[in-house]
């Protein structure tokens, strides 16, 4: 189980890193224009705490796995994170229209990966939770 926590840590890292490309992939310069500046000022806040929120799940997945298996305090903190990644899986099939990534191939590609991404972080974090 340590193993998974190490692994899934360090692509929670990666994730946050991924983040840094969002504005310029996305053309937010362009596309958020129409908002309001506090709308505007949000999405870049918003991201900057998705971002190190994942990051900081990552880092502690990777220094603290005996802890979050073997400790209540683990435990529960496994039940958080359990709960923060199924909810963002059912986002993946409830939140976004499947009009994004539906019949383009690029897209239904990451649109998998990601769905089974989240599946795995899910399961990996319920099965810790209950793990005796």
């Amino acid at each position: 189980m340590e193993l998974h926590l190490q692994i899934t840590g360090m692509l929670l890292i990666v994730l946050a890193f991924v983040h840094v490309i969002f504005p310029k992939h996305f053309n937010w310069e362009k596309e958020l224009q129409s908002l309001s500046l506090m709308n505007r000022q949000m999405m870049w806040v918003h991201t900057l705490f998705i971002a190190l929120t994942v990051f900081l799940m990552g880092l502690l997945c990777i220094t603290s796995p005996h802890e979050l298996t073997d400790t209540g305090l683990g435990k529960k903190i496994a039940l958080g994170f359990a709960v923060f990644w199924s909810i963002r899986l059912f986002i993946q099939f409830f939140g976004y229209s499947s009009k994004l990534w539906k019949g383009k191939s690029f897209e239904t590609i990451i649109h998998i990966i990601f769905s089974l991404f989240w599946i795995y972080i899910s399961g990996l974090f319920w099965i810790i939770y209950f793990n005796k």
